[in-house]
């Protein structure tokens, strides 16, 4: 049997073999905004059109019209359950979304229930992204499609408490600032420029192992280099899930970190002076980090990674003859 979308990244032996660097520049393109408003009538066409080349053995990505295809579905397609994600989920959306909700989730200008909301829109959508983008959608199993409590359950209480946990974390340091009105610059240095990006992310990555806990504790799906599934592993789902933490800790630890850290140090040079300056190239600089390691995070380790046999469940070992299976990450 193959895995449901496998198609959209080609055979996994053939996608893994890709350097980071390779995997970056296609990201690059997958990250089309264009992709966000790409129709349905479209999706299913380029799906269509990798499946035949799949079974004539011409998945080659060489061909432009086959790397389009492949694209497309890699920007819309969820490669587990081989169906097309909300807009306002695929990858290119990402971008787009996240602009506004990191700038206005770091301002320290407002009250403390102004910051709250923000945190909790700006985590909510990462959160929903996250479930959207890794192997534990809604399944069925033999008694059929899910029942809502067992759904509530499963990925909605996880997601309600990630964001809500995720969302106090994020408002203490405005919540201290506006509270006790620190005058030492140190302390508001503190506060201010060194506390939010490692805090949120902390709360980033704490919060995607929450709402993905389903799949270190039902496992996932695993493939050999031909994408035939041979069996579920729960060790390769904690592996995603922690794989994928790792990375999503990376690019907003780094947004958030690297902007204000940097701009303090030129606080004092003539064009940051002015408050409206400073402001805009703020954000600025945000946008600008932000479009960098979008891609970065997504493309530094590979959406289907290996994983040794022998670190794999006896019956799945037993299962198969190759050293190296292949697990879906997720984003």
């Amino acid at each position: 049997m193959l895995l449901a979308g496998l198609y959209c990244f080609a055979v996994p032996h053939k996608y893994s073999v890709l350097t980071c660097f390779q995997r970056f520049c296609c990201w690059i393109d997958i990250l089309n905004p264009f992709y966000v408003f790409t129709s349905k009538k479209k999706i299913d066409n380029a799906r269509m059109l990798l499946l035949d080349a799949r079974k004539n053995n011409t998945d080659s990505l060489q061909d432009e019209k086959m790397k389009k295809a492949w694209m497309l579905s890699v920007a819309s397609v969820n490669p587990v359950s081989g169906e097309i994600m909300p807009a306002i989920f695929r990858p290119p959306a990402f971008t787009l979304c996240t602009f506004p909700l990191v700038i206005t989730s770091t301002l320290m200008n407002r009250n403390v229930l102004h910051t709250f909301l923000s945190q909790t829109a700006f985590h909510a959508y990462v959160n929903g992204f996250g479930l959207e983008n890794g192997n534990c959608r809604i399944r069925t199993n033999e008694a059929g499609t899910e029942d809502v409590k067992k759904l509530f359950v499963q990925n909605i209480f996880p997601v309600f408490v990630a964001v809500t946990y995720s969302s106090l974390m994020g408002t203490l340091p405005h919540f201290f600032i506006n509270r006790y009105k620190p005058q030492r610059p140190s302390v508001q240095f503190l506060f201010r420029n060194l506390i939010p990006g490692p805090l949120t992310a902390t709360v980033c990555a704490l919060s995607l192992c929450v709402v993905r806990n389903r799949e270190a504790e039902e496992g996932i799906q695993v493939m050999d280099s031909k994408g035939n599934v041979v069996g579920v592993s729960k060790k390769a789902g904690e592996k995603a899930v922690n794989e994928t933490a790792l990375s999503r800790a990376a690019l907003f630890g780094t947004v958030l970190f690297v902007p204000d850290l940097t701009l303090h140090f030129l606080k004092r040079s003539i064009l940051l002076q002015n408050p409206f300056s400073f402001t805009l190239i703020r954000w600025a600089t945000i946008v600008v980090v932000l479009a960098t390691m979008i891609p970065v995070s997504f493309s530094w380790m590979p959406q289907l990674n290996k994983i040794k046999r022998n670190e794999l469940e006896p019956e799945i070992v037993s299962s198969t003859e190759e050293s190296e299976l292949f697990y879906y990450r997720g984003i």
